[in-house]
């Protein structure tokens, strides 16, 4: 049964293939900060030294956002999805715990349980950078712990003196908001559920970085999808392009923060020169060709109906894959221990 009306079936493996076939989709993703997420290793931001700009050859740090601070989050929501309309219980299926091996989340996204089995991800996803310095794009709070009298200093407890500030007081660097990262999510050998499986997580993820805090809101705007025969430019080049773009038309405007509107152009306008340079068969959908594209996929993906016949299908395409590949991995490996 075929879901989507705007993409031809060309683009589309009719089932999961157990050996990479060529076929590519790339999600062109440009991920925006709404609040002040942390994105850190070792309780410091990620940053990189990289040049400002292919063009610019100025030598600037830029924050990055680790592949794992972006796919694991979005494959999270899709076994949130899973879970919700019945396709798959916490029981049976535990991240990083205990995998099913059978479901749409182990078979698109991987896994790995030792002994047990391996699945490698289809989903690829690169570190992604900041378009502006690491000086304009964030702050350091100063936290601290406040007592039920509504201060944030000590009522005289524990040997400390009344009206002292307690030694419950931190120092942390967040991102700040409206901070852009372009992020281009790739998906292999994608079946038409794949891959609106994989479209919709990334549509729907509201929050990256630490987990344990009540921060880390973050909105996904796509602006394309790209089909190939191979893979495309990187994160650090697109942004890098996207930066020369801004620059020669003064968008740049440090210290304040840049222009979603601008942004926005300042991408298209450097995807599509990037993709005219590339050496592969590729097929874009950029601009008004995206339009009717991810409105139809809106449509399918906010209503009921829509996402469990996306769900279903993915579904049964992942279980009709582990029955024919997985199973034998495990027979195989038992095998080997006797």
């Amino acid at each position: 049964m075929v879901i989507l009306k705007t993409v031809e079936s060309k683009f589309f493996q009719s089932e999961i293939p157990y050996k990479p076939m060529g076929k590519y989709v790339h999600f062109l993703t440009i991920r925006i900060t709404e609040s002040y997420p942390l994105f850190q290793t070792d309780a410091e931001l990620n940053k990189a030294r990289v040049r400002a700009g292919v063009k610019d050859k100025t030598t600037i740090s830029r924050l990055s956002m680790f592949k794992r601070k972006q796919s694991t989050p979005e494959r999270l929501v899709g076994r949130e999805l899973l879970r919700n309309y019945g396709f798959m219980t916490a029981e049976e299926c535990e991240y990083n715990v205990n995998f099913a091996m059978d479901n749409p989340d182990c078979i698109i996204y991987g896994f790995a349980i030792g002994d047990s089995g391996s699945e490698k991800s289809k989903v690829v996803v690169d570190t992604a950078f900041s378009i502006t310095a690491f000086d304009e794009s964030h702050e350091t709070f100063t936290l601290n712990a406040p007592y039920e009298n509504g201060t944030m200093a000590s009522k005289g407890e524990n040997g400390s003196k009344p009206g002292e500030v307690t030694s419950r007081i931190n120092q942390q660097d967040h991102i700040r908001p409206q901070v852009f990262f372009p992020s281009i999510v790739t998906l292999k050998d994608p079946t038409e559920a794949s891959f609106l499986y994989v479209f919709n997580n990334i549509l729907r993820t509201r929050h990256y970085g630490a987990q344990t805090t009540r921060t880390g809101r973050v909105r996904n705007e796509l602006i394309g999808v790209v089909f190939a025969d191979g893979e495309i430019t990187s994160n650090l080049r697109w942004t890098q392009a996207i930066y020369d773009q801004m620059k020669s038309n003064n968008t740049l405007n440090a210290p304040d923060p840049l222009d979603e509107d601008d942004v926005i152009t300042a991408a298209k306008n450097a995807i599509e020169a990037l993709m005219a340079d590339e050496f592969i068969v590729h097929t874009d959908f950029i601009g008004d060709a995206f339009v009717s594209l991810i409105n139809e996929v809106k449509t399918l993906t906010g209503s009921e109906k829509g996402i469990q016949a996306i769900l279903q299908k993915a579904d049964a395409e992942a279980k009709d894959y582990a029955k024919k590949h997985i199973s034998k991995k495990k027979t195989a490996a038992k095998a080997g221990k006797e």
